[in-house]
This record gives C-alpha cells, sequence and structure tokens, in this order.
C-alpha cells in the first residue's frame, strides 16, 4: 500500500516520546508498505538534512516542510493568546495551522492514489478530511482535552485557570468533531480509548501501545550509582515541566534532609531558562541537554522518577527504564495507561511526602526496588516491544483501506492481530 504519515514535528532525531513512537512504528513498516512522510519543520538545519537523509536511507520518502511555529514568548504571542478567545479552535490547533504543509498534502494527493492517510496530529485532519480522498487513521498520541483538564485542576493563578479552562471547554468540542471524522482513531492505551468512546462518541477506535526497542534498551550496562535518581523527558512539554517543579519544590526539599548524598539528574531536550537557574543553584543537582543516547544514564541511575500530575497517553521513559532494568518510582497519572501494577512493577506516590518516602525507601532498599523493575522487564518484552506493535497498526491499516470493520468494537485492539 502507499501510506502517507502526516507529522506537525519532524520525528527525527527521536527527542521526544511522540517522535520515538511516529518513527519506531514507521521503519517498522517501512519494508512492508511505500511511506510518504509529510512532516512541518522550522528553518533548514543540520537536523532536517539529517532526518531526510536518515528515512531515505530507511526507505521512507520524506516531503518536510520549512514553516517555522511562531514563537512562544514577547508581546506578539501574548497578543495571539489574547486574540484566541473569540476563536473556536484552541490555540494550540490555531498555530499549528500551516497552508505551506497544507499544500504539500493536497500535491501528495493529486501525484499519487494514497490508501492511507495517517495524522499524527488532529488539527490537519480536521481541515483537509474533505479534500482528501481515502480513509484516515488519526494517530492519537493523547487525549488533548484530558491534558488541559488536569492543567486547569493544578493551576492556582486565577486568571491563568479561567484561561485553560477555556481551552479545555474548546479542545472538548475540537477532539469530540475530530474523533468521529477519522475513519479510524488510534489511541496508544485501553484507557484513552474508553475515554474517547464514552466522553467523545468515537465509533471506529483501536489500540496500538506506546512501545519500546528492548533490545536497544537492553544492552547498556553500567555501574549504579546508589544515591543517583534519575528524570528523564522533554524539557520543552509543558507536563514535563510541571512535574519538575513538583519534584524540586516540593519532593525534593522531603528527600535531601534524609539522604544527604542523594544526588538528582536531569536528562532532556529544550530546558527553559527558569530549569538553568535552578540547576546552578542546587550543587545536588545536574542537566544534561539534549543527549545523543540516554542509555548512559538509564544504566547508571539508582531509578528514575516520574512525578507527572498531568499527562495523557503513556510515557514511554517509563518503558525505557524498565527495558533497562531500572527501578521506576512515579505517580499515578504517570504510569497511567500501562499493564504495569504498582507495588509489583514500579512504586507509586502521589503527594510530596508519598513521593519522597518511596524514593528513599528504594534508594534504602534497593534489593526490593530492583525486583520490582525486574518483573517490569518481563511486561514490557512481552508486550511492549515496537514489532509487535507494528504488527498491530499493519492491521489497521489494512483494514481501514479494505474498509473492514474496527479489530475491536470494544477498545481491545491490542489483542485483536
Amino acid at each position: 500500500m502507499h501510506v502517507a504519515v502526516i507529522d506537525p514535528d519532524v520525528s527525527y532525531p527521536p527527542t521526544s516520546g511522540k517522535r520515538l513512537r511516529t518513527l519506531n512504528l514507521m521503519l517498522k513498516l517501512a519494508d512492508r508498505h511505500r511511506i510518504t512522510y509529510l512532516a512541518r519543520a522550522g528553518e533548514v538545519n543540520n537536523d532536517t538534512q539529517a532526518a531526510e537523509a536518515f528515512l531515505k536511507q530507511h526507505g521512507i520518502r520524506p516531503v518536510i516542510v520549512h514553516d517555522p511555529l511562531p514563537t512562544r514568548r514577547g508581546l506578539r504571542f501574548y497578543g495571539r493568546l489574547l486574540g484566541n478567545l473569540g476563536a473556536k479552535c484552541p490555540y494550540s490547533v490555531a498555530v499549528h495551522q500551516s497552508r505551506k504543509l497544507e499544500e504539500a498534502i493536497l500535491h501528495c494527493a493529486a501525484e499519487s492514489p494514497v490508501d492511507v492517510w495517517q495524522f499524527e496530529w488532529s488539527s490537519y485532519l480536521m481541515r483537509l478530511a474533505e479534500r482528501l480522498p481515502g480513509p484516515k487513521v488519526l494517530m492519537a498520541h493523547n487525549v488533548d482535552s484530558l491534558i488541559w483538564q488536569r492543567y486547569y485542576e493544578v493551576e492556582t493563578n486565577p486568571l491563568r485557570k479561567w484561561y485553560i479552562g477555556r481551552q479545555w471547554a474548546k479542545f472538548r468540542q475540537f477532539e469530540r468533531t475530530a474523533f468521529q471524522q477519522a475513519t479510524r482513531v488510534v489511541a496508544v492505551s485501553d484507557n484513552d480509548a474508553r475515554l474517547m468512546q464514552s466522553e467523545f462518541g468515537a465509533h471506529h477506535v483501536d489500540v496500538v501501545d506506546n512501545g519500546v526497542d528492548c533490545d536497544f534498551f537492553g544492552q547498556h550496562t553500567s555501574q549504579r550509582h546508589p544515591r543517583q535518581i534519575l528524570f528523564l523527558g522533554a524539557l520543552d512539554w509543558r507536563p514535563n515541566q510541571d512535574g519538575l517543579r513538583f519534584l524540586l519544590d516540593d519532593i525534593w526539599p522531603l528527600i535531601v534532609p534524609r539522604l544527604p548524598d542523594a544526588r538528582l539528574t536531569i536528562v532532556g531536550r529544550q530546558p527553559p531558562e527558569w530549569l538553568l537557574d535552578r540547576v546552578q543553584s542546587d550543587a545536588r543537582v545536574t542537566l544534561h541537554a539534549n543527549v545523543a543516547d540516554v542509555r548512559p544514564y538509564l544504566a547508571s541511575s539508582a531509578l528514575m522518577v516520574v512525578p507527572l500530575r498531568i499527562g495523557g497517553g503513556s510515557r514511554l521513559k517509563i518503558l525505557e527504564a524498565l527495558a533497562s532494568g531500572l527501578p521506576v518510582v512515579s505517580t499515578r497519572v504517570g504510569a497511567e495507561g500501562l499493564a504495569i501494577e504498582p507495588g509489583q512493577h514500579w512504586s507509586e506516590g502521589n503527594s510530596a511526602s508519598e513521593f519522597a518516602d518511596a524514593v528513599i525507601q528504594g534508594l534504602q532498599d534497593p534489593v526490593s526496588l530492583q525486583a520490582q523493575a525486574s518483573a517490569g522487564r518481563e511486561i514490557v518484552r512481552r508486550q511492549y516491544d515496537w514489532g509487535t506493535l507494528a504488527d498491530r497498526l499493519d492491521a489497521i491499516w489494512k483494514n481501514c483501506a479494505t474498509q473492514a470493520p474496527s479489530l475491536s468494537a470494544e477498545p481491545a485492539g491490542r489483542n485483536a492481530t
């Protein structure tokens, strides 16, 4: 088949969970189908040139459109936020609209028949659904309205809370329409699939979980530092920034007095200025930005922390940690969507005191925590390898192209193949 994948962000290098998912599923299916990859990037630079070369090398035809997003700072940014008050669609949907990318997509449709269109972001599906022939798969990396609901719940500034509440309401209406316009919606977890069906009336939903390359993450070994704590994630993603503030402001001050030799390592792309300043003020905290390979940090740490209060979908970082044999301490939100159980495969803490206690107990009793990680690793190898997940997406593409029924009437598409 000819499958066109439409992406609002170039998924190479794979420096975020969304990028990892998009790239790995394409790579696994590129030898079975002809894939055209249409993506939006900023200015031409070494990353985009490397992305084009990498994709071509792996049998994927890249069409990268250079159309930078507006900056998220300054008076113009706040002017755009203010202007969105009268708009029907959410701000983050409006700002991602790109006429250049839309023209490239329509040109792709005109030059060669496409059997399946896959949209990695619902904004382009909404704008192009009626102009593109053929079935359309929406890859829902998150239920965005759930993320905005959680933004609203943790926000304390009254003005920001009011604005976030309006964005949340807009996303609810937007996603209801988008989920119903798609031929198929692919969720990343059973939890998300049930929410799409019950709250948004989505009729054709399948599940392809987030995954991990178990062999890649299992091959790197190192001596673990018994007091080293790891936070891993895209540092320009707002839920991760909220989790870091929760960690540094509320949890870390409870850990240090009881374990003065504890050390916190933060690894991720695009750290904000406030985090750079914060790290400089605490000698126990180190930051490694935009690293080429996260495996050395996974291999050398004693445990990973996932103190997320906002989020949706599921966390690839937890899969990577467990595939590496690294124990995990997480909030319930951080570990949701994964078939792993607290107390068996990871340790749970939701309040600051619960989280700090779980970290301290894990560092003081590494044998018990390592037993959890080993059990979690078995689950990950059995259920979350990219090869198995690509088979599932392949079946969805084929069913979608032939207009066959959804793999499962219930949100259990994980078992249908």
